[in-house]
């Protein structure tokens, strides 16, 4: 008893040691991928006055970068497991970093007979084109950490592990919202500069200085992580051994035809595809909702703090989701019932008819929903896939469901432009998709349920 007692603290310490050395990274690292990427939510509340764009035009330019996301994606995590996640993680974190500072110049670039082909403005067009070079830039980053993960934590020990990953997701509007609304707010007109363009320029500059970082301390794995004691590592190993085997006894797939091949790649990256509209109309349009509630207009202070309201709430019920449904093994109902909460919140902000309490409380419930579901989800498909397949598959998954981050905020955009500002119709549609996801997630859940064991 006492020798199982010690092999059971023994295991525990050792991944307690994993996650304390590689969560904090993979975590900022995130962390400051969406704020990158959703800044512009705030900058709109400055930026669409200055340049003259409208709800349809930034719904489109906010929706674009999951274009070039998805057309990167599946190449990116390739590379990553042929030059490795240090490497490839590194690249990908500098070069958004970069474009994210260029959005600086959104205004300030002239394309002459470029942007006249195309029908739009020059910002227009700039706008458009910084958004779809920074999914090219960012694609890999997301699926290249999960894989990453795969690398290192057993199916029983991994929706944990994603959801303290995942949990950079609404803590990057939780803590980034309000600083944002101070950047707007107090950084306007300094050095001849809007605050719009602060922004980008001042949460951009972490993520170059963060991949170099992770250029210098990432291991690319169990193998190469000099912090490992033999033992530890032979823990590991044999752990991610042992998932390998039991993937046999559910259909498991390893080869690189199974991405295209096995219909639950394509059910869960449907069900993804609609938990992505639902979050990224959220991500990008959140600040806007908020400010529509009754908040001044010159306020941005005030607007990222409530902002902040519904993502911090968020933040807390993914990871007790995800605590729970690692101890107790469940993964179908925890993820269906999630999306289910989604569809609640998306009904009530439907009908709020402008009332600040329930418009926050619905905010909150879908933001909760879909992050919840979210943790749960990326442990389903590494439950059946492993090598290659693993690879390609979770990058081919989180690609199909990106053109669901285009939909979201694009249709989202053009709805209220079409109905004088009033998205109601928009959130109906999103609930349907939400009631698609959580079927999808109930029928594919039980394919995965054989391949996991608590964690003791």
């Amino acid at each position: 008893m006492n020798s199982a007692v010690h092999a059971g603290d023994f295991e525990a310490a050792t991944y307690r040691k994993i996650a304390l050395k590689l969560l904090p990274i993979l975590f900022a690292g995130y962390f400051l991928a969406i704020l990158d990427r959703v800044n512009v939510g705030f900058a709109k509340l400055q930026m669409a006055s200055d340049l003259a764009l409208s709800d349809a035009v930034y719904g489109f330019g906010a929706g674009v970068f999951f274009i070039g996301y998805f057309l990167f994606e599946l190449p990116s995590n390739l590379i990553l497991q042929k030059v490795g996640a240090r490497r490839w993680i590194a690249r990908i974190m500098v070069t958004w970093g970069l474009l994210s500072m260029g959005f600086m110049f959104t205004g300030s670039i002239g394309w002459g007979g470029v942007s006249a082909f195309f029908g739009t403005s020059d910002a227009e067009f700039t706008f458009y084109l910084l958004r779809f070079i920074l999914g090219i830039a960012e694609a890999g980053f997301f699926p290249g950490v999960i894989l990453y993960l795969t690398f290192w934590f057993p199916a029983a020990r991994r929706a944990h592990v994603v959801a303290l990953f995942l949990i950079a997701i609404p803590l990057a509007s939780a803590i980034g919202s309000p600083i944002s609304g101070l950047i707007l707010q107090f950084m306007d007109g300094l050095q001849g500069m809007r605050g719009w363009q602060w922004l980008f320029l001042v949460e951009g500059i972490p993520a170059v200085l963060l991949g170099l970082v992770v250029l210098k301390v990432l291991p690319n794995g169990p193998r190469d992580a000099k912090w490992l004691a033999l033992q530890e590592r032979e823990l590991v190993e044999q752990r991610l051994a042992e998932d390998e085997a039991r993937k046999v006894h559910i259909g498991g797939r390893a080869e690189f035809a199974a991405i295209f091949l096995d219909w639950r790649i394509w059910a869960l990256a449907l069900a993804d595809f609609s938990r992505g509209i639902i979050n990224n109309a959220l991500n990008f349009w959140m600040p806007t909702l908020v400010q529509e509630i009754g908040i001044d207009r010159a306020n941005f202070l005030k607007v990222g703090m409530v902002t902040a309201i519904p993502w911090t709430l968020a933040a807390i019920g993914m990871v007790i989701v995800a605590r729970h449904s690692d101890r107790t093994g469940e993964r179908r109902w925890h993820a269906t019932l999630a999306l289910v909460v989604s569809m609640i919140g998306l009904l009530l902000l439907a009908f709020a008819n402008g009332s600040a309490v329930v418009s926050i409380i619905a905010l909150t419930l879908v933001a909760t929903g879909a992050m919840a579901w979210l943790a749960v989800f990326w442990t389903i498909p590494t439950a059946f896939l492993s090598g290659v397949a693993a690879a390609g598959g979770i990058a081919w998954i989180n690609a199909l469901s990106q053109l669901g981050g285009f939909v979201g905020p694009d249709m989202l955009g053009r709805i209220r432009e079409a109905n004088d500002g009033d998205g109601s119709l928009a959130f109906l549609f999103m609930a349907g998709f939400a009631v698609v996801g959580a079927v999808l997630t109930y029928i594919i859940a039980h394919q995965a349920e054989g391949a996991r064991e608590p964690a003791q």
